[in-house]
């Protein structure tokens, strides 16, 4: 049987692959379907960021629109007076819409299909094809990253960034994590920027070394955003933890390196940052470095600026293998702190 007008009501908090079945059952069976997605402000995921993963996993169904609304009432299935309330918030989302279809994977469909006069459609009530419930991965996102959209995993990915002076080692330590923990790994944009703007300046003149390149702010703008673009592909590809040689931040501090001052503005926060120091490790000129004499002002600043972001972060000193072992321990502490998120409102 086809409907003209599905509806799909749920917190998705977070949205899994049990909701996009249910989604997609609804599309192959309407002509129009209308997911609302509810939020509460005592849960820790935004609304605006629900609706976008949603929009975004059902964007080859354009006739499946996603609304979101706010609901601030707790759920009492027996008392009709909190089940009038809650339908009035899903009429005024509807915007006025009927709908003949309501498609739930949960016991109450049936009731709330009867209060929109329109047929129940219950789908994998016992989640036998989509085993996962936004209960299970609230608790435990890392174990359930399976049933997740590369948007949610994105948001949910715990990113370690990397970052010191020239040649103290950021390239091989956030290489050596991600292959341990057989994560993405995200390169530096700005080496492959520099080789470029190096590559160009040859073309005019053969003899041109880094020492030649003149750089601008547009120059670390530019290496900004390719940067972040990087790193938030990656963490959609990947697992629950992210290695970047590297951020946003970073560049900011490239750019005072260079030009003095910066005008970047980096508001991303990491879960960790780890600073390479330069002691201990031998400058490389690999034709693409021009900053040995300037690394430990570089290291300092790094560690000025990292105690007003906010966010963890620790020197790595020694070895390679003794940063490695600080680093893995860092890193293992992460995981087994596991995602805190507030839980739904009842």
């Amino acid at each position: 049987m086809k409907f003209a007008h599905g509806m799909v009501i749920g917190k998705f908090y977070p949205p899994h692959l049990g909701h996009h079945h249910l989604i997609r059952a609804a599309a192959e069976r309407c002509e129009q379907v209308t997911v609302i997605a509810c939020a509460s402000t005592v849960e820790s995921i935004p609304l605006a960021d629900r609706v976008a993963w949603l929009r975004a996993e059902h964007a080859d169904t354009p006739w499946v629109r996603v609304v979101g609304t706010m609901d601030e009432h707790a759920t009492d299935y027996d008392d009709p007076d909190v089940w009038e309330i809650h339908c009035a918030i899903f009429r005024e989302a509807l915007g006025g819409d009927v709908v003949d279809a309501v498609f739930t994977s949960e016991s109450y469909g049936t009731e709330l299909a009867r209060r929109f006069d329109a047929t129940s459609v219950v789908v994998d009530l016992d989640r036998a094809s989509v085993p996962v419930s936004g209960t299970a991965v609230r608790a435990d996102p890392a174990g359930q990253w399976e049933f997740l959209a590369p948007s949610v995993r994105a948001w949910f990915a715990r990113r370690v960034v990397v970052l010191g002076a020239e040649s103290s080692g950021t390239t091989t330590v956030s290489r050596a994590l991600a292959e341990h923990y057989g994560a993405e790994w995200v390169p530096e944009y700005g080496r492959e920027y520099t080789e470029l703007k190096l590559a160009r300046a040859r073309a005019a003149d053969p003899a041109a070394t880094v020492f030649d390149l003149r750089w601008e702010a547009e120059d670390f703008a530019m290496v900004a955003k390719h940067q972040n673009a990087a790193e938030d592909a990656a963490a959609g590809r990947g697992g629950p933890l992210l290695f970047c040689d590297t951020d946003s931040f970073a560049t900011r501090v490239w750019e005072e390196r260079y030009l003095g001052s910066t005008s970047l503005v980096s508001n991303r926060k990491p879960a960790l940052y780890l600073l390479t120091d330069h002691e201990d490790v031998p400058f490389e000129d690999d034709g693409l470095r021009d900053g040995e004499d300037i690394r430990p002002w570089m290291t300092a600043r790094f560690a000025e600026l990292l105690g007003t972001t906010g966010v963890p972060w620790l020197r790595l000193t020694g070895s390679l293998d003794e940063r490695l072992r600080t680093a893995v321990q860092a890193c293992d502490a992460l995981l087994a702190k596991g995602w805190i998120l507030a839980p739904p409102l009842g």
